[in-house]
């Protein structure tokens, strides 16, 4: 998981994921491409999303004729949990303690 996290683009598609699931290829390639955050193929997302998928960061639904990615962070929930970290603004845990 730390692999597929490591890199610039994957981070990125999961952002864009994030922000709004559900995306087919097309969409996340031209998000990415229009961001400026990689000029490469479909191809090159297509492996991108591969790791996601393999390293269980993402699912893929087929509907039809597409394919439409979600992402899923169960996994590093988990994370979080091993080593108690909760996000949050850091400012929330000084102001509760005033």
């Amino acid at each position: 998981m730390y692999d597929a996290l490591a890199h610039r683009v994957r981070r990125a598609v999961l952002d864009a994921l994030v922000e709004r699931d559900g995306q087919t290829l097309f969409e996340l390639t031209t998000r990415l491409v229009t961001d400026g955050v990689t000029t490469g193929s479909r191809q090159a997302i297509t492996q991108h999303l591969d790791v996601l998928e393999q390293t269980g960061l993402l699912r893929i639904e087929r509907v039809g004729r597409q394919r439409i990615h979600r992402v899923d962070l169960t996994g590093l929930r988990d994370i979080c949990e091993r080593w108690r970290l909760h996000p949050g603004p850091p400012d929330a845990d000084q102001a509760g303690s005033r």
